[in-house]
């Protein structure tokens, strides 16, 4: 069972606990989807060091499209709804 040692992942910010619910919702190891997903929105350049919220989810979701199925895109999608950024 994995532990979050206080709560460093879940309660570090807005971005990150949309990871970690995405990573939840998918399963397995968070860097087989959840991860490729967030690392590839950070270093494709489609995030400018002015992005907002609302952009980081846009582009998140729209590299799940790329690189998986609609079935994770959409719950990247959750991911962001769930912390009230889309």
């Amino acid at each position: 069972m994995w532990v979050d040692r206080g709560g460093v992942h879940i309660n570090s910010g807005i971005p990150n606990h949309a990871f970690y619910l995405l990573a939840t919702a998918i399963g397995g190891n968070a860097w087989d989807v959840a991860g490729k997903i967030w690392y590839n929105a950070l270093r494709g350049g489609r995030l400018g060091s002015n992005a907002t919220f609302v952009r980081a989810a846009e582009v998140t979701i729209q590299v799940a499209n790329e690189l998986f199925t609609q079935s994770e895109a959409q719950k990247v999608e959750n991911a962001w709804k769930a912390v009230k950024v889309i």
